[in-house]
């Protein structure tokens, strides 16, 4: 997984291993051995690829496409939690993983707001009141 995600991230960023290895301070040939899986680098080289890649150290290590339906590795808390079907009167039904990052209970009340152009988005009521007291204050200030 390692290697792979280590190639794949590379590419996308449109990097040689010679960029790579510039920016970690090591050689390409290291850069190649990682990406071969002939050798892993140390956990602080691994920090650092997760920070110039922009993902988690343990997505860069871990992370499997068939978990986001073949998509590469989503951006540091990015999330993409699968798909939910609507009932015949609107309800869903948020996914586990989702609930438990967001620490959201049954019974708990949730924000829905919608921008025509991007869609909907779901939020816990208090970062919403937050939201629109910044809003006002600026406003007003």
């Amino acid at each position: 997984m390692f290697k792979d995600n280590l190639i794949h991230l590379r590419k996308i960023k449109q990097l040689t291993q010679e960029d790579v290895a510039d920016k970690l301070g090591v050689t390409r040939q290291s850069v190649a051995k990682w990406e071969s899986g002939e050798t892993v680098p140390d956990l602080e080289k691994c920090r650092l690829l997760a920070e110039l890649f922009g993902v988690t150290l343990d997505d860069l290590a871990n992370f499997e496409p068939d978990e986001n339906f073949g998509l590469a590795i989503p951006p540091k808390g990015k999330h993409m939690f699968g798909l939910v079907t609507v009932g015949d009167k609107g309800q869903i039904v948020i996914p586990a993983k989702a609930r438990k990052l967001f620490d959201i209970s049954a019974g708990d009340q949730l924000v829905i707001v919608g921008d025509e152009g991007q869609g909907l988005a779901i939020l816990k009521p208090e970062y919403f009141l937050s939201m629109a007291d910044l809003i006002k204050k600026d406003k007003n200030g």
